[in-house]
């Protein structure tokens, strides 16, 4: 059975963490899991854990947001700095080569952050409420990563995105990423939108118009197959789901943190 595109629940957080978790979960709180491999990792817990982890603050609008000091912003800081490094080295290997270097980003929780939504929505998901969500066009930046992607263009690497979001949202999410400084090859050739209605030719092997059976990794490996026939070198793809990142046709991948949802 196809998984949905973006399962955001904390029952498949929990799942998700649970292998990872138990046995270290037992040791930072007494309460977290009893002693037996069957039972998951406690989710109220596991809440207080991701919650330490971004350092969940409001801020004086209201809005949930990372602490400068958290560990997630550490670990973000660090992934960055790598990417930097390697995108100055290979962008210049591309180019002698004659190569036209390309980087692929995702956009929600890659490059636009959702913790507000999925604190104030207990880690649930619905269709309406996250439509409206995205609607707004006002989440905060994934920190660093606008930085990130200024840095590749004045390298002379060409920046595509490769999203989840719908076609519809396209408006939405152009401005958006205008809003928090990544305003970056923002036209239709280089935004990439999931299309039920329309797909393009190059998913004809899981997509065909008003059939929509690609999976997320179907979907975006196609993409970004898509974007090598133009003629591009993928030097680096960056995502914050394994699924943003498997199938090939990239030189690199970068798997950006996040422990609030599963994307299958």
């Amino acid at each position: 059975m196809q998984k949905p595109l973006r399962l955001v629940s904390l029952a498949a957080a929990c799942a998700v963490a649970g292998a990872a978790l138990y046995g270290a979960g037992a040791a930072t709180a007494g309460q977290s899991t009893a002693n037996s491999t069957k039972e998951p990792y406690n989710i109220g817990v596991l809440v207080k854990d991701i919650d330490t982890y971004y350092g969940t603050t409001l801020d004086s609008n209201g809005v949930y947001q990372p602490s400068a000091d958290s560990q997630y912003v550490k670990d973000l800081t660090g992934i960055e700095a790598d990417a930097k490094k390697y995108i100055d080295q290979a962008s210049r290997k591309a180019q002698h080569k004659g190569q036209k270097p390309a980087v692929v980003f995702d956009i929600d929780d890659t490059l636009l952050l959702s913790l507000d939504y999925e604190k104030k929505t207990n880690y649930t998901y619905n269709s309406a409420t996250w439509a409206d969500y995205v609607a707004k066009a006002d989440r905060p930046a994934v920190p660093g990563t606008p930085d990130l992607i200024n840095y590749a263009k004045a390298k002379g690497v060409e920046v595509f995105y490769n999203s989840g979001l719908n076609e519809s949202q396209r408006a939405y999410a152009v401005e958006n990423l205008k809003k928090v400084g990544a305003d970056v090859d923002l036209d239709a050739a280089h935004i990439f939108l999931k299309d039920t209605a329309n797909p393009p030719a190059y998913l004809n092997s899981c997509a065909t118009p008003g059939t929509w059976k690609c999976t997320t990794v179907q979907y975006k490996s196609g993409t970004r197959a898509h974007i090598e026939s133009l003629g591009y070198n993928i030097i680096a793809n960056f995502g914050d789901q394994y699924s943003d990142l498997d199938g090939g046709h990239a030189d690199k991948r970068y798997k950006l943190p996040n422990p609030t949802y599963f994307v299958g």
